[in-house]
């Protein structure tokens, strides 16, 4: 967690300022019953009113003075740890988006937004309280002690037999509680999963009428944190009552042995008043630090996850030394191309070799689970290959910036993806200085603008969430708008067309050919007359390429492209 704590260098001067307050008000709140004791001897036991109204101005000039120097050093403590909460959840949102796919598959999205909400909340948390109690409480025990000692070493020995039971106790609630608190953080991932899963897979659960074993999967991961959290609370809830009755305890025995010493005429009633002051502060200072000894161990269960996230080093990296290209455009080839998936027995696609230039199209089909997403995911560089190379103009991607390789490409996902916002600031995301008129215009070649116009506001219409306000073709029409307003020198379109009628399909094939006819397009599609008309065709089956040629070719050449063309079409469409 002290690893953490690195990114407090921007508040060390407020962090100097919260100590100053609190040490202020610390010294202040020891002072007091001193002089309380002077005006319960000095002035109320010999009768004497101008000392006890002198004392008590002084008294509530003490009190002032530690009452603005809390409120202060309050203040300062929320804006280090507001600060200091933002600018962590800042740090773990960026290195999460330097992830590769990998790492985020291999920390899982609800826990990555467990981590950057949850854990960082019980981080600030601490830090907050820790600035308020960790500094005023080891100036109140040791301050106590030493007060206390003074007005009367014969009392001081209750306290040395009542504050190590005390820390005895905490200790051995602190060992119990820490693997409560970290299997909770982990349980509490596991309901923002169920969560999560089933407020985006609702309409699923719904068609498959499963929303009774989905409720029984929710309480059972709710029960399970539920549980664990009782386990805690249990634990907390000892605490509280048990300091409370050595308190009492303490208290009673201060008055009992102070009353003694007071009837021996070796104590004043002032010193007893004063001393059982000191002793509430001392054991008080106690309190605050088993309040402290609580949130620390789930703060460490957090600071963990956190500093999991931020040490993760990203397996997609830019070089230390990209290279330019040298003016080429649009050039995509594959030299013999390996990729496995981390853990996976055998490679999901394996010995590819193709190229595809500018102002082609090249199409690539095959059956589920051929490769066809895995090949094309290569290009952008969402993954690295394991042998071979990829090369975009003439260069390897790896040899590239990330940002310049993308900035060449326009990606249309398998699963279109939108964002809540207005749809011209979804087309817009493609490219974010784009005029209304390049906006019209992708979304006309994508066939979207008959039904944004036939929206209340046209293109200043409200996009829920993930698009769930939309059909699947109106989404995908969308997502390939987004993709044209960039104008990129490759467009990747991921079956980008599964979701549109076969009227839709053709007109937006023709439309496209006149946007993009100077750029490369690599075309993933399940149907064959989305393909056939395409320049190259690559038939992928088990991650291996079975044939490469215009449709007619591979008609003639390739038994694995027959079979899906005599799946989907007619003798008479085939001819």
């Amino acid at each position: 967690m002290l690893r953490l704590f690195r990114y407090l260098k921007p508040y060390s001067w407020a962090l100097f300022c919260v100590v100053g307050f609190l040490f202020a008000q610390s010294i202040a709140e020891l002072y007091l019953p001193t002089l309380m004791s002077d005006v319960v001897n000095n002035g109320m036991m010999k009768g004497d009113t101008g000392y006890i109204w002198r004392y008590g101005s002084y008294m509530l000039l003490v009190a002032l003075v530690s009452s603005a120097c809390s409120v202060a050093g309050s203040f300062l403590s929320a804006i280090i740890g507001m600060g200091f909460g933002r600018d962590t959840r800042d740090r773990v949102f960026s290195r999460v988006e330097s992830y590769s796919l990998h790492e985020i598959d291999k920390i899982g999205t609800a826990s990555l937004i467990t981590r950057t909400t949850n854990d960082i909340i019980q981080v600030q948390t601490l830090l907050i309280m820790g600035l308020r109690f960790m500094v005023v409480a080891p100036i109140m025990c040791v301050g106590g002690l030493i007060m206390a000692y003074s007005k009367d070493h014969y009392l001081t020995r209750i306290l040395a037999v009542v504050l190590p039971f005390m820390l005895i106790f905490i200790m051995a609630v602190a060992t119990s509680i820490v693997p409560l608190f970290k299997s909770l953080q982990a349980k509490l991932d596991r309901v923002n999963l169920v969560l999560r899963e089933n407020l985006t897979g609702i309409r699923v659960i719904r068609a498959f009428n499963r929303l009774a074993s989905e409720t029984r999967r929710f309480e059972a991961a709710n029960r399970d944190l539920t549980d664990t959290s009782i386990r805690v609370n249990k634990i907390m809830a000892v605490m509280q009552p048990t300091m409370i009755i050595l308190f009492n305890f303490t208290s009673i025995a201060i008055i009992w042995f102070g009353g003694v010493r007071i009837s021996q005429n070796s104590m004043q009633i002032g010193d007893m008043m004063a001393f059982l002051q000191y002793a509430m502060q001392i054991m008080f200072s106690i309190i605050m630090v088993t309040i402290m000894f609580v949130m620390v161990p789930r703060a460490e269960a957090s600071a963990v996850r956190i500093n999991e996230v931020l040490d993760m080093q990203p397996e997609i990296v830019d070089p230390t030394t990209p290279v330019k290209t040298d003016g080429q455009r649009g050039f995509v080839e594959f030299q013999d191309v390996t990729f496995s998936y981390p853990g996976a027995e055998l490679p999901a696609i394996s010995g590819i070799t193709f190229s595809a230039r500018p102002g082609e199209v090249t199409a690539i089909i095959g059956g589920t689970g051929s490769g066809k997403s895995t090949l094309i995911s290569l290009i952008p560089r969402f993954y690295d290959t394991d042998s071979g190379r990829v090369l975009v103009d003439g260069l390897d991607v790896r040899e590239m910036t990330q940002r310049d390789l993308r900035d060449r490409i326009g990606f249309v996902p398998q699963t279109p993806i939108l964002f809540s916002g207005t749809i011209s600031e979804n087309i817009r995301f493609g490219k974010e200085d784009a005029t209304d008129e390049e906006v019209v215009h992708a979304a006309e070649v994508a066939q979207a603008s008959d039904f944004i116009d036939s929206m209340p506001e046209g293109y200043r219409s409200m996009i829920a969430q993930g698009g769930t306000n939309l059909s699947g073709g109106q989404k995908q029409r969308l997502s390939i708008a987004r993709a044209l307003v960039r104008r990129p020198w490759i467009y990747i379109l991921d079956d980008s067309f599964s979701a549109l009628d076969f009227k839709t399909d053709a007109r937006l094939r023709t439309a496209l050919k006149k946007e993009i006819a100077d750029s490369t397009v690599i075309l993933v599609a399940q149907r064959v007359s989305t393909v056939m008309d395409a320049d190259r065709i690559i038939v992928l089956d088990d991650g291996q390429i079975m044939g490469i040629g215009r449709h007619r070719e591979l008609m003639a050449a390739c038994e694995v492209y027959r079979e899906i063309v005599y799946s989907q079409l007619s003798e008479e469409e085939i001819a």
